[in-house]
């Protein structure tokens, strides 16, 4: 009996350190905040963000990320990359003076993105905007460039509510 119990014991402790790595290291959960990433996200739902592939390789343009502030986490999509020049125009985005097809946003973002720049993304830095254009605070308004540092993962996964259970690429 105490074998059995000291065996279950060990399992436990192992599958509890097993699920502090994983949660420390690997994947973790973001509830999404206001309507800044409608259509592709919406308030309130939950994703999951992989917090290790940036060890691994550096944010791409297009990929949703979780951005770490002192004040609070933010969701937006990367835009722009070092060293891109940013332009929006009659509703059009460039990058690196190249009209930049955005199939994720709908009519209604498209029309709600305003002019902007041209503008040089620093070396350092990337240029994050959100979906819904109009409202969202990015790059653009507000969060300024971003820094790799402060990517701290890729969403990965809508799992709440269970409806939505997708990928959110």
């Amino acid at each position: 009996m105490a074998k059995e119990i000291w065996e279950w014991g060990k399992a436990i402790l192992i599958a509890i350190g097993l699920a502090f790595i994983i949660r420390s290291f690997v994947f973790a959960t973001s509830v999404v905040e206001g309507a800044s990433m409608y259509p592709t996200l919406e308030n309130g739902e939950r994703v999951i963000f992989n917090k290790a592939i940036y060890y691994l390789s550096e944010p791409d343009r297009g990929d949703i990320v979780i951005i770490q502030r002192p004040t609070k986490n933010y969701v937006k999509r990367v835009v722009g990359l070092p060293n891109d020049v940013i332009e929006v125009k009659d509703h059009t985005l460039y990058i690196n003076d190249k009209k930049k097809d955005q199939i994720y946003l709908d009519e209604e973002a498209i029309n709600g993105t305003g002019d902007f720049g041209p503008i040089t993304v620093p070396s350092d830095s990337y240029f994050v905007m959100g979906d819904n254009r109009s409202i969202s605070k990015d790059s653009r308004n507000g969060l300024g460039f971003i820094e790799e540092d402060e990517i701290i993962g890729r969403s990965e996964l809508i799992i709440y509510p269970f409806g939505e259970f997708s990928l959110t690429r």
